[in-house]
């Protein structure tokens, strides 16, 4: 029998994971999902509508803002929550970035952008006003990506549809869920006193200043829909 020489069976070893490795097409990154700006003030979702990467806000530290340095005289009393940030942007080949153009609701100007994920948690946004000033941040991943399609179906927060009456009475009671290490309350569970329902409602709203999801599926968004359908 022969022999290699343990230097030698090293090598190989190392050369064909080396190959291996290079057979195995990397992972693309993902855009999608719910990112935090760089100052923390917003939260943007981003998702795939019909094929372009539009991101919207989809929660704000301050509640009730106003696009009011829009140029658009008609825009500027439409809220912010919800408005359009990412625009229609593109895969560029070859690369896990996409280009298109961002809007800067602190100055009401449109601009060239590119957004390239880093890792699975950031993702850095560059801007250029005609191709110069360029500058850019980072944001910081909040929300889990998003599925690809025409309008996402995994927007956080989408009310499911009421049952009717004789639904809900023939459903029958199931267990409680369990997510990790926390089960949701089971059906019979008593009902919480004013007291802790006013508790429950402050803890939900917290520093956010407001409650729930109510953005939803950002691929439904009337501004958005109107360019991508």
């Amino acid at each position: 029998m022969l022999h290699c020489p343990p230097k030698l069976a090293r090598t190989i070893a190392y050369s064909g994971f080396v190959l291996a490795s290079a057979l195995v097409p990397a992972l693309a990154a993902d855009p999608t999902g719910d990112w935090r700006v760089a100052d923390g003030v917003a939260h943007i979702r981003v998702a795939q509508c019909n094929g372009s990467i539009w991101g919207a806000v989809a929660w704000e530290k301050t509640p009730g803002g106003k696009d009011t340095h829009n140029p658009d005289p008609a825009k500027q009393s439409r809220p912010t929550l919800g408005m359009p940030i990412l625009i229609d942007m593109k895969k560029k080949a070859g690369t896990d970035a996409w280009e298109g153009q961002v809007y800067n609701a602190k100055d009401g100007q449109l601009y060239s952008s590119t957004i390239k994920p880093i890792g699975s948690d950031k993702l850095e946004i560059q801007g250029c006003v005609l191709g110069f000033l360029c500058g850019g941040e980072t944001w910081t991943r909040v929300g889990p990506p998003l599925p690809s399609s025409t309008a996402s179906s995994m927007a956080k927060g989408t009310a499911p549809k009421a049952a009717s009456p004789s639904t809900a009475q023939a459903a029958p009671q199931t267990p409680p869920r369990t997510t990790g290490s926390v089960s949701a309350a089971p059906a019979t569970a008593p009902a919480a006193s004013s007291k802790q329902q006013t508790g429950q409602k402050q803890a939900a709203t917290g520093a956010a200043g407001q409650s729930g999801d109510v953005v939803g599926d950002i691929c439904l968004l009337p501004d958005v829909t109107r360019f991508t359908h």
